[in-house]
């Protein structure tokens, strides 16, 4: 059957997350604790990161989302809440736990979208969308139309947000209904087994694995080894079909 649709997972599909979210969740708690300090919003108790340290903000947000499991996926909502307690036990007042906890997702945002695609991206994205429709989905919190990138994809499938995370079969219908494609001819591009590789094939869906090693795979899944593999597998299913 011919392919009409391709969809994409954005972290460590597009671009290498890992370094991008060690400088996210380090940069923007070491802007909230320098910014409270330089408020006079200092505690008695000392500077907020020494009483909290980021080891707890982490831990914080795993316990949200072990007690609010609609919640888990929607990472924004988990941080945001995560940093309103801590702020209230550091001894803010609701309003400015609450103010604060704003501005440091405002910071967190900022540099969530210091992203740089893979070199190839660019180039890659321009040609198949003149050929096929694009879409993305996600369960991170970026927000795509705010990369130079987002103008390849008029579809965009929050995950998170709709409380919905891969591999619910959810965002996947979802994006399949926007784009107007049927998911046997669609394909998805993504670098978790679980989340992108498993739950697309379950719907009928083509599916390109970028993964680390050599397990076999069933029928419809293919692996690559980088997302710049991609032409050369859509060229090889399109001889097949």
């Amino acid at each position: 059957m011919s392919l009409e649709a391709i969809t994409f997972d954005l972290d460590d599909t597009l671009w290498d997350n890992g370094g991008v979210m060690t400088r996210t969740e380090q940069g923007h708690y070491a802007w909230l604790d320098a910014a409270l300090a330089e408020q006079a919003a200092e505690a008695s108790s000392g500077r907020f990161a020494a009483r909290f340290p980021l080891e707890t903000f982490v831990a914080r947000r795993q316990a949200l989302a072990t007690a609010h499991p609609p919640r888990r996926g929607d990472f924004t909502w988990l941080r945001r809440r995560a940093l309103a307690e801590l702020l209230g036990e550091y001894g803010l007042a609701n309003e400015h736990a609450e103010h604060w906890a704003d501005r440091a997702m405002e910071r967190f945002m900022a540099l969530r979208h210091e992203v740089e695609p893979h070199p190839e991206v660019e180039t890659l994205l321009e040609a198949l969308g003149r050929r096929f429709r694009l879409a993305c989905i996600t369960n991170g919190n970026v927000e795509v139309t705010r990369l130079p990138l987002g103008r390849h994809f008029p579809v965009a499938v929050a995950a998170g947000e709709l409380l919905a995370p891969k591999p619910d079969p959810r965002p996947f219908l979802l994006a399949m209904s926007r784009l107007g494609v049927h998911p046997a001819r669609a394909l998805h591009v993504g670098d978790s087994w679980e989340e992108d590789a498993l739950p697309a094939r379950r719907l009928g869906m083509r599916a390109a694995w970028i993964g680390p090693d050599d397990r076999p795979m069933p029928q419809g899944i293919h692996r690559l080894a980088h997302v710049r593999e991609l032409p050369e597998l859509i060229r090889w299913l399109e001889a097949r079909s």
